[in-house]
């Protein structure tokens, strides 16, 4: 009663919270969150980081720079003019602060015809009419100082492209390359809320009859955007944030703030009505608006709590993982979920203060108990086992694709086919493979000999199945560093086949550390379920204590438990059909790489688990409601559905909409996750919800709601109930 009592105050100060969010969120004041977010491989503590890190931990590896590639095709390689533009630029660019060196095919020893300049020139031919500059920076380059000389490096070079003839080129290195999937993240995100918010405001014109009362949950949702925003800006100075971070959370928060208010709203609007009985709005006094905002608090309010406790379990099981990335989503999606929270039981209610007579225009008669969702209810309860049976079994059919799974951990790939910074490395793996990073590294530990390591790099690690090239040991400080090439990109099968036998079957007869894109993603999968069974008990655990709460009954949360299983199995195994085997390519537009991104399985169990129980509280307070004031079971389903449903329904459709902007990012993990999600709401909302809730309830009647005497004396004493 409090926040419509003093809603001007309320309103006031979310106002505040919402410009102060986005003035330092999107850099207005400060350094702004986009500037402070990363992008890179998911790294875990195992072989591949300890590699890493001991490498990183010598002089050598601490004195080496970024590199900055410039491609350049339908060249003339040839010529005098050529080699003497060549030589003006090198010289002017190695005068550049920061440079440590230039490499052209025409100024590396021996001229375009030594051996040196085949890594240069495309397929190692001066007639490919392709060819490549490197430049090196030294190692305390920082990020603002590559900024700063690489488009002095593009000037520098004009000389050299105008007298090759040169008809295209790319460049970049491994920060543009960081900074491109950054930049596609913000315009994703950009995109995805702009197409959002407007095709939202109008379904819920169409859900609540009017302006005002659609205006209110999407006032909501924008001050959690604001508030989310602020959150994450606040823990990218704790920890480093993934730029998909932010598009997952703050959409997360969108999407409940969304799912909240409409809850909070079209209760209000019902209390309303109880309190009118007909009589015109204009009859009700300020006192009656003010306790009906209080009774919707009380009711919807702790309904609101519940579920936003729900969702925030299924996010703290993500802080037990050992990646930071999964980490930095746990931690920033709970607070999140609290501003959502927050949202709606403070703002809403003073909003639902302020517009409260125009709720009302529609008519203060109260609603009927019967309509369309109690019909439903009523049919499912006619043949029960039916529905069982053939819901469950579409589940299970959507769900089998899943048990092919195949992760990955995509770099470039993960732009869309013809990005500059995409186009560059593809064009360095197929033209300049000299040139290519090796796809798998093998660092021996102190104590290895130089001869010893060097006759494994040219014998054995040569002879592996898969392997194309094998680079001589670069001595690191005590370290030998042996470079394996697959061709493959470092995540394709000859990769993972390389990598195991390194690791397991066939491994180099000296200590060392095998590294590289598969041998991370093998220590992230090890590390996935060395965590999961914790993380499991602890979601399942809280959530079948929150749900006996909540119900006072122990058979209603392990049937929640298991109807959930289904539908996020069904929602996983059609992002594998759609995405690993390629099915969607077209629809969606994107290239298959023939696997989902790594952290996609744990998304759609976190954020899909969360979502579900959501809606399962707001059906199953209902559903309670009316048990505990005398309904039959039948009754009390069939009642609760028709006056939830609408509300499952909309807010279903409300977030589907949400996450269907991700389904137009450019990015290949966010595209994966908005389908993932949009499915697993879909799903739990029509034919978990709608169908399988009241079938399996009608067939168990009222053995719904058995417990031990014990555990129904303990939720007499603290049971929640709306």
């Amino acid at each position: 009663m409090v926040m419509a009592r003093h809603w001007g105050r309320v309103v006031a100060a979310w106002l505040v919270v919402v410009v102060v969010g986005f003035a330092l969120a999107l850099g207005l004041v400060g350094e702004g969150l986009f500037a402070r977010l990363h992008s890179g491989n998911i790294v875990v503590p195992g072989q591949s980081q300890a590699g890493v890190d001991a490498l990183n931990a010598t002089s050598a590896a601490a004195a080496a720079g970024p590199r900055y590639t410039i491609v350049a095709t339908g060249a003339r390689v040839t010529g005098t003019a050529v080699a003497e533009a060549a030589a003006t630029s090198a010289r002017a660019i190695s005068q550049l602060p920061h440079v440590e060196s230039v490499a052209t095919p025409w100024t590396v020893p021996g001229g375009i015809a030594g051996p040196q300049a085949a890594a240069l020139l495309a397929h190692g031919s001066a007639q490919s009419g392709g060819f490549a500059v490197v430049v090196t920076f030294t190692g305390s380059t920082t990020k603002q100082d590559l900024a700063r000389e690489t488009p002095k490096v593009d000037d520098a070079l004009a000389g050299l492209l105008t007298a090759s003839g040169a008809t295209s080129t790319v460049r970049g290195g491994t920060q543009q390359l960081v900074d491109a999937v950054i930049g596609q993240i913000k315009r994703d995100l950009e995109v995805g809320e702009g197409l959002a918010l407007p095709v939202t405001f109008v379904v819920m014109i169409l859900v609540f009859g009017g302006f005002v009362a659609a205006g209110m949950p999407l006032a909501g949702a924008i001050a959690s955007i604001a508030g989310a925003f602020g959150a994450l800006l606040g823990f990218s100075y704790l920890m480093q944030l993934d730029a998909t971070v932010v598009n997952i959370v703050t959409v997360l928060g969108l999407g409940l703030s969304i799912d909240y208010g409409l809850l909070i709203v079209s209760r209000y609007r019902e209390e309303l009505r109880a309190i009118a009985r007909g009589r015109p709005a204009s009859e009700l006094t300020d006192e009656q608006l003010i306790a009906a905002a209080g009774a919707t608090v009380n009711r919807a309010g702790r309904t609101v709590l519940f579920s936003g406790l729900t969702v925030a379990i299924s996010l703290v099981g993500l802080l037990l993982f050992q990646a930071d990335i999964l980490r930095a989503i746990g931690a920033a999606g709970v607070t999140v979920v609290a501003v959502a929270i927050l949202v709606a039981l403070t703002l809403v209610p003073a909003l639902c203060r302020l517009g409260a007579r125009r709720l009302l225009r529609g008519g203060t008669d109260v609603a009927p108990e019967h309509g369309i969702f109690s019909r439903l209810a009523q049919g499912v309860q006619r043949a029960p086992w039916v529905v069982i049976v053939v819901v469950a079994a579409v589940l299970v059919v959507l769900a089998i694709p899943s048990l092919s799974l195949k992760a990955t951990a995509s770099g470039a790939e993960l732009l869309p086919v013809g990005a500059p910074q995409r186009t560059l490395v593809e064009t360095l793996r197929t033209d300049y493979p000299l040139l290519a990073s090796p796809e798998v590294v093998v660092i021996s530990k102190p104590g290895a000999s130089e001869q010893q390591v060097a006759a494994w790099a040219s014998g054995p690690a040569s002879a592996l199945p898969g392997v194309t090239r094998v680079d001589p040991p670069v001595a690191h400080g005590d370290l030998f560093v042996v470079g394996v090439h697959t061709g493959d990109g470092g995540l394709g099968d000859a990769s993972r086949q390389v990598t195991t036998a390194l690791r397991t079957t066939n491994p180099a007869p000296f200590p060392n550390w095998v590294t590289g894109q598969a041998s991370n993603l093998d220590d992230f999968t090890a590390s996935t379920w060395r965590t999961a069974p914790w993380t499991i008990a602890l979601v399942v655990g809280a959530t079948l204590v929150l749900l006996f709460l909540l119900t006072g009954s122990v058979v209603i949360p392990v049937k929640a438990l298991v109807m959930n299983v289904l539908s996020l199995g069904a929602s996983l195994g059609a992002v594998v059909w759609g995405f690993q085997d390629g099915h969607l390519q077209k629809v969606l537009d994107f290239t298959s790489v023939g696997a989902v991104e790594q952290i996609i399985p744990i998304m759609v169990l976190a954020f899909g688990f969360g979502l579900s129980m959501d809606y399962e509280v707001f059906l199953l307070s209902r559903v309670v409601e009316l048990h505990e004031q005398g309904r039959p079971t039948d009754e009390a389903v069939a009642l609760g559905l028709q006056r939830s449903g609408r509300i499952i329904t909309s807010a279903a459709v409300l977030i589907v909409i949400v996450f269907a902007g991700f389904m137009a990012a450019k990015v290949l993990v966010i595209k994966e996750t908005g389908l993932a999600l949009v499915l697993a709401v879909a799903l739990d909302a029509s034919l978990v919800r709608m169908l399988l809730v009241p079938a399996t309830m009608t067939v168990l009647g009222q053995a719904n709601w058995w417990a031990p005497p014990a555990l129904r004396r303990l939720h007499q004493r603290f049971g929640i109930v709306e």
